[in-house]
């Protein structure tokens, strides 16, 4: 398995230090979630129901024509590369891992590129993979560069992918409302509850494309992919405008004030307003140094030598001043 964020046992255990005494910044899931409202008993009884509004509650959220509910977005991106067959797939890199691995397990031949190369490998793909905004960088790639590729693509029955998992606190490049549609019959969005609504245990995503490559992925899934209780909470998430407005407020606030902080330590960093991530020469040792203070933060180390690190947003006044701390007493040694 790809390594990912918030693996706090395997952290406690490497470290020595209790689990309840972790702050964990690795994930870039928000801390701050969704307050779900109590979960009747009968979502927990019956099987679950298409025609309980969940669908129709993404439709109006995400503007699509086209939804199909998936256990996280990680659902469809494992199933997706099994659909088709095997060609060539572009791959947004660095990016999230699961993407390039699903498809190279699928034994497409894939192809890492960066996001000045887009219109190029759009020219000569089946399959272009990207994530929007990106993860870790927070680089976003616009919309209009998208519907670009998305119609180079279309010319030679190719592909659009485009995860945006972290799209929800700043949609400005979304294109959530094109997928699946006549405009692009070609473009695929995944969506995830996980990151915004800080559900990330609820296992709740979205694909939106056209109704036959739904169908063949709920077909490739299988029945009750999201869970009752999972659908409840997921469908009044997506219906509670209100909350939704005062948290991306919340959220770009948050993620200035910890841009501010890391500079005076670190330098300047990326991001989303839900993390924040930077290239550092010492970036393992100031992994490390956090970790024996109990703060676990995303190390990435890449083939070619460079590093960098990944910091979500502390939950509370006291997660701040401990993460303030920390970094003033690294910032002697750095």
């Amino acid at each position: 398995m790809l390594e990912h964020g918030g693996r706090l046992r395997q952290a406690a255990r490497q470290w020595g230090i209790p689990l309840a005494d972790w702050l964990d910044l690795s994930t870039g899931i928000n801390p701050w979630a969704y307050p779900v409202p109590g979960i009747p008993i009968s979502a927990w009884q019956r099987l679950p129901e298409e025609e309980d509004g969940l669908e129709a509650a993404a439709r109006a959220y995400y503007g699509a024509k086209h939804v199909l509910a998936v256990g996280g977005s990680q659902a469809a991106i494992q199933t997706l590369p099994k659909l088709l067959p095997p060609g060539r797939a572009a791959v947004l890199a660095p990016s999230y891992a699961e993407h390039a691995a699903a498809w190279v397990k699928a034994e497409w031949a894939v192809t890492p590129f960066a996001p000045a190369r887009l219109e190029e490998v759009a020219k000569d793909h089946n399959v272009v993979v990207v994530v929007n905004p990106n993860n870790p960088t927070g680089e976003h790639i616009t919309a209009r560069r998208l519907r670009a590729a998305a119609r180079a693509l279309a010319k030679r029955g190719g592909l659009l992918v485009v995860d945006e998992a972290f799209a929800d606190a700043d949609p400005r490049d979304s294109l959530a409302d094109l997928a699946g549609t006549k405009a692009a019959p070609n473009l695929v969005v995944l969506r995830s509850l996980g990151k915004f609504f800080g559900l990330a245990g609820a296992r709740v995503g979205f694909a939106i494309a056209r109704p036959e490559l739904l169908e063949a992925l709920a077909d490739a899934i299988g029945p009750w992919a999201v869970s009752g209780p999972a659908r409840v909470a997921a469908a009044a998430a997506l219906n509670d405008r209100a909350w939704q407005t005062e948290m991306a407020r919340d959220l770009a606030a948050a993620s200035q004030r910890l841009e501010t902080l890391l500079q005076i330590t670190l330098g300047a960093s990326t991001g989303t307003p839900l993390f924040r991530w930077l290239p550092h020469p010492r970036a393992d040792w100031v992994h490390d140094e956090l970790a024996r203070r109990g703060i676990l933060v995303r190390l990435f180390l890449e083939v070619d030598g460079s590093s960098s690190l990944r910091f979500g947003l502390p939950g509370d006044a006291a997660e701040w001043q401990r993460l303030e701390a920390a970094l003033d007493a690294l910032r002697k040694d750095l």
